[in-house]
């Protein structure tokens, strides 16, 4: 428990003192994030080196609080793979990186964790009928696992706050669930990059006064696909709170940015262009045009984000399958919602443009169906 409150502690305030220290120099040197019509909200330039700051913060706090040797021997890769995404998105934030070159980081990232760390997704839990998988299968679906979780913070990253939060959320509740069943290294790995985000937070809520950058986001989708996939290999062996539907649970978790991601990735694809491709029809994105704030977006996404993991742990009694096709079905349904709202006031404000434009003009449509040739009269 000591390690737990250190690292957590070490990783706050060292992101803390930090990331004032970034914003000056990101300002004196101009390393802005430049506003774009296109997909971005904020109207003047912003630091966007504040994933430096928690990279600092998360890893001195890992390195200062475990020995790898006695309690972890895994973790020295987990470093390995936490510096090669680092230097992936500290690249990307100062001189942009294609999105081929940073597809292949993430491959070399996941196959540090599966072929040195032994971190592979080998059971199902009964999904679609599947429990032990072959090793291809295993290492197929762990690499596709990792590089669209990693993918996936980064693409949710649009609003003030909202991966920052969400990461949050997500990495506090595996840490108490590995905590509870004294997993102490990785209890310390996920309360450390807690702490972290925390600190973070306070400078990138809204209005944010730096932005965490691809640094940033490519780090969180790394720790939680290290912790989901954890969570999955032993969910189902721990005695003092063992899960047995761990693939579902952990797809709960985080199920926000992750069908966020499959369902943008899929409407890209279907017409025809690159999954990569910018557009404005992520979550985030749907809420905003609702009329809601940064601050409303961050609040209801984490909300959501934390009745859905208690849901899911709650509810893993009814069989992995089910409790996955119950939890997609929710999101399709905020979805549905989202946009049929959205459609339905685009439709009134039409009309009542149409209708102020009448009215100031002071013109009259005779029907189409009219006996006469349909005309438009001037009173």
């Amino acid at each position: 428990m000591q390690q737990v409150i250190l690292g957590s502690i070490i990783a706050f305030i060292i992101t803390l003192l930090i990331i004032p220290v970034i914003i000056v120099i990101a300002k004196k040197k101009k390393l802005y994030d430049e506003p774009d019509d296109k997909r971005k909200f904020h109207k003047q330039p912003i630091p966007s080196l504040g994933g430096l700051g928690m990279f600092v913060g998360f890893i001195l706090s890992i390195l200062l609080t475990l020995n790898f040797a006695v309690d972890a021997p895994e973790f020295q890769f987990y470093i390995a793979a936490f510096l090669l995404i680092f230097f992936l998105g500290i690249k990307d934030d100062i001189m942009v990186l294609s999105a081929t070159k940073k597809f292949a980081g993430q491959l070399l990232v996941a196959g540090i964790l599966i072929y040195k760390s032994n971190l592979v997704i080998s059971d199902m839990n009964g999904l679609f009928g599947v429990y032990a998988m072959n090793p291809f299968c295993s290492y197929t679906l762990t690499i596709f696992a990792i590089v669209v979780i990693i993918n996936a913070f980064n693409l949710i990253d649009g609003v003030d706050g909202l991966a920052g939060a969400l990461g949050l959320i997500s990495s506090l509740v595996f840490a108490i669930f590995f905590l509870v069943n004294q997993n102490i290294p990785y209890a310390v790995l996920g309360f450390s990059f807690a702490g972290c985000l925390l600190a973070f937070l306070y400078y990138n809520f809204h209005p944010a006064r730096i932005f965490m950058g691809d640094t940033g986001s490519l780090l969180i989708g790394l720790v939680n696909s290290i912790l989901v996939i954890k969570f999955i290999q032993e969910g189902s062996t721990y005695t003092s709170y063992p899960v047995t539907a761990a693939p579902a649970v952990g797809f709960g978790i985080l199920l926000l940015p992750l069908m966020d991601t499959l369902r943008v990735f899929t409407i890209r694809v279907m017409q025809g262009r690159s999954p990569f491709s910018p557009d404005r029809n992520h979550i985030h994105h749907l809420f905003l045009s609702r009329g809601f704030n940064h601050k409303s977006v961050t609040l209801i996404c984490a909300l959501t984000t934390i009745l859905v993991s208690v849901a899911s742990f709650t509810f893993q009694g009814i069989g992995t399958g089910v409790l996955i096709g119950a939890l997609m079905a929710t999101f399709l349904i905020m979805v549905y919602v989202l946009t049929y709202k959205k459609s339905k006031y685009k439709l009134r404000a039409i009309k009542g443009d149409v209708k102020s434009l009448l009215n100031e003009e002071n013109v009259r449509l005779v029907p189409l169906f009219d006996k006469k040739a349909a005309v438009v009269e001037e009173d």
